[in-house]
């Protein structure tokens, strides 16, 4: 799984997403040197922080870059993509002048695709092997779990996973309340409890 110092946080939600990035010049032109990729890597590295994402790792050779970023989920790929090629691209026109030549035909630098790879976390296989090995809900389970307040989870959420919790010890830990699902037409969901 994610190191824990690449897992992040949001608003709403926890996440470690990285993605590979590899842009490739126009027509495969040879034209990056050494000062090159250290300016690029300055640049990319301020776009990802306009979208709120981390350039984790950045390499390249004399016709294309790599990048690995840590991205929210709320950023689209293909959103961060098009500034990253964008900016890139006019930047390093305009601080380098050697560099004109190969922008003769297209007035770009980018090709016009690029590569973009998931990575990091557990293999497919392994995921999908977890994911098999779910337990089904047994007959009752559910409805006792949908009547506890969201609350009831937090201390477990904090330990780092969900722990199984019988049935009849969330009973015990909620003083034998139940709850009931009552949906308003202005106020949505909410939960009433009553006394079991």
């Amino acid at each position: 799984m994610a190191e824990l110092d690449s897992i992040r946080t949001g608003r709403h939600c926890v996440f470690a997403l990285h993605a590979h990035l590899v842009f490739v010049t126009k027509f495969r032109h040879k034209m990056f040197g050494d000062h090159h990729l250290t300016r690029m890597e300055q640049i990319m590295r301020t776009v990802c922080a306009d979208f709120e994402t981390k350039l984790a790792e950045f390499n390249g050779e004399h016709n294309h870059v790599h990048l690995l970023v840590n991205f929210p989920p709320k950023v689209a790929l293909s959103k961060l993509v098009n500034p990253l090629k964008g900016v890139s691209s006019r930047r390093m026109r305009q601080e380098f002048p050697d560099l004109r030549r190969h922008y003769y035909r297209a007035n770009r630098l980018w090709s016009g695709s690029y590569f973009a790879g998931s990575v990091g976390g557990a293999p497919l296989t392994a995921v999908r092997q977890y994911i098999e090995q779910q337990n089904h809900p047994v007959q009752g389970t559910a409805r006792a779990l949908a009547a506890l307040p969201a609350r009831a989870f937090t201390p477990a959420l904090k330990g780092g996973a969900l722990a199984r919790i019988p049935v009849a010890e969330l009973s015990r830990l909620h003083g034998g309340q139940h709850a009931q699902r009552v949906t308003g037409p202005a106020t949505g969901d909410h939960e009433r409890h009553r006394p079991g």
